[in-house]
């Protein structure tokens, strides 16, 4: 991929890409059978509002993410500190990952972490904020990062960021 004054490269997740796709396959069908324009303009109206829901829920998701984030003050990066197992589905048909956080540190902290739900690709499905909390030093505490909304396929969790205070 080009970059364009030095912008990142958007990546297209895998169910804007499936809507996509289903949208192109419904327009061909129509277009080669004996519809009115305005069927095919309804068509197209439905096809363009399933692809921008997928982006929308991805992209809302990503942002109350960076507003949970930016609400911890004085959070030193821990990254390190965190790592993800999983993830796996759950009843309700949220993905979700077990999330642990090591305290190396000499004093009791609370760790906020962002988790991201990626497509085997790498493309971005769903973003969720994690608090745990009260982790004794030298200690170990888990928790469950939940996606917002139910994921197909098998998503894959990484930590996105993580922050002790």
């Amino acid at each position: 991929m080009t970059r364009m004054n030095g912008a990142k490269p958007t990546r297209i997740s895998r169910t804007t890409r499936i809507a996509t796709a289903t949208a192109a396959t419904v327009l061909l069908a129509l277009s080669t059978t004996a519809c009115s324009e305005g069927d095919v303009d309804k068509v197209k109206d439905r096809a363009a509002s399933a692809t921008a829901k997928a982006g929308e829920a991805v992209s809302s998701a990503t942002e109350a993410a960076a507003s949970k984030m930016a609400e911890v003050k004085d959070g030193a990066d821990a990254k390190g500190d965190v790592k993800v197992e999983g993830p796996t589905k759950s009843e309700d048909n949220r993905t979700t990952a077990e999330i642990t956080a090591t305290n190396p540190k000499d004093k009791k902290a609370d760790y906020t972490i962002s988790v991201h739900f990626r497509d085997g690709d790498g493309n971005l499905l769903d973003t969720a904020v994690l608090n745990i909390t009260d982790v004794e030093p030298g200690k170990s505490k888990s928790g469950t990062a939940r996606s917002n909304r139910s994921l197909s396929g098998t998503p894959k969790a990484e930590i996105s960021r993580a922050l002790r205070h």
